[in-house]
């Protein structure tokens, strides 16, 4: 099966679950008490914007309208946290984890750092995001659509590493013959994009909350200039621009006007199979193992109440970007394409660590 008739099947699959009405809730109350929603990384980065957006407007909808408060774990690109999250065990419904596709990867590639198992979890809410790349204002103004004029400059960029969701842009940095080194450890994209502010980097992505919060300013004023998007896909799986950034090219697009990119062929099938899998669908939110079935249904209900909101979508992309938001049974769907590639491109970008960095995954 080719990675187009998965990532079809996939999308197809999410569409109809997140159609599926949630199960009626018992009583449960909430009343009096502080939920805990831990985010694997720092307070600077994507997930920290897309937990401080969703936190209130959950706090409101729960029963007993409980203070939900976003908790930061930073360590391991994110291991760490959810290392820890796979130990906790249902209390009493006040415990939510945050995770993202840098948590996810590890998990794909069985990175031996992985002490987590994701069936174990109860995913209440999914929702996909975008990334955008962009590069300082000097190189930038190289940029004409294509990487051609980029490929004999020297890049910095502050990374995750490279098992991590950051796998995406510097792969596909590479596939554009771009010369991109990344200085690995830092614990979330925010601080990336710190690092680009001090000019200690000078090219740099962000998902798109991350962006909309903290680069787009940038690019408004000419300090930075954007480059492409991942972009998203549409119903045959087909790679088009991202609702959130319709004027910016897609990576795709950059290839295809690059010398010596392909938009075919093992690299880029790779490629697409973990843009799938990270961006898509690309934060879930999870209660911890035991929770029982009232508890998870409560939590289903609130953030179906939440995405029913009138003034939602107009909030939302303003904040997190114009993308699906999946609860109940396709927050379960979701969790699926998530954590799940073709064999070859494990294979693939498992060599490419490999060579291209020194990562052995034993």
């Amino acid at each position: 099966m080719t990675v187009t008739q998965l990532t079809r099947r996939a999308v197809l699959g999410l569409i109809a679950a997140a159609g599926v009405a949630a199960p009626a809730v018992a009583d449960v109350d909430l009343s009096g008490k502080t939920v805990e929603w831990v985010i694997p990384f720092s307070e600077t980065g994507g997930s920290a914007k897309w937990a401080n957006f969703f936190a209130p407007l959950l706090s409101e909808a729960l029963p007993g309208q409980p203070t939900v408060v976003v908790k930061f774990m930073p360590g391991a690109g994110s291991t760490k946290g959810a290392n820890w999250f796979q130990e906790q065990k249902h209390e009493d419904g006040t415990l939510l984890f945050g995770s993202s596709g840098s948590t996810q990867f590890p998990y794909l590639l069985d990175d031996p750092r992985v002490r987590y198992e994701y069936k174990d979890w109860s995913p209440v809410m999914a929702s996909g995001t975008g990334g955008v790349a962009y590069l300082n204002a000097e190189d930038g103004a190289k940029f004409d659509g294509s990487a051609n004029a980029l490929q004999e400059t020297d890049f910095i960029y502050g990374s995750q590493g490279a098992t991590r969701l950051d796998l995406v842009p510097l792969l596909a940095w590479q596939m554009l013959g771009m010369n991109v080194e990344p200085v690995f450890g830092i614990k979330g994209r925010g601080d990336g994009r710190l690092m680009f502010e001090r000019g200690e980097a000078n090219i740099d992505y962000q998902t798109s909350s991350g962006y909309l919060k903290g680069s787009a300013e940038m690019v408004a004023n000419g300090q930075a200039v954007a480059m492409m998007t991942w972009g998203a896909l549409d119903e045959d799986s087909n790679i088009v621009r991202d609702p959130t950034f319709p004027d910016i090219p897609t990576f795709k697009e950059v290839c295809e006007a690059t010398d010596g990119c392909e938009t075919s062929g093992e690299a880029w099938d790779a490629w697409k199979a973990f843009f799938v899998a990270g961006f898509p669908v690309q934060k879930l939110a999870f209660l911890p193992a035991g929770t029982p079935q009232d508890v998870i249904d409560t939590y289903t209900k609130a953030f179906e109440a939440v995405v029913a909101r009138d003034d939602f979508a107009d909030i939302s992309s303003k904040r997190v970007g114009k993308y699906k938001v999946f609860t109940g049974n396709g927050a379960n769907a979701a969790l699926g394409t998530a954590t799940s590639v073709p064999d070859a491109a494990k294979v693939y970008v498992t060599n490419w660590l490999k060579e291209a960095y020194g990562v052995e995954l034993k």
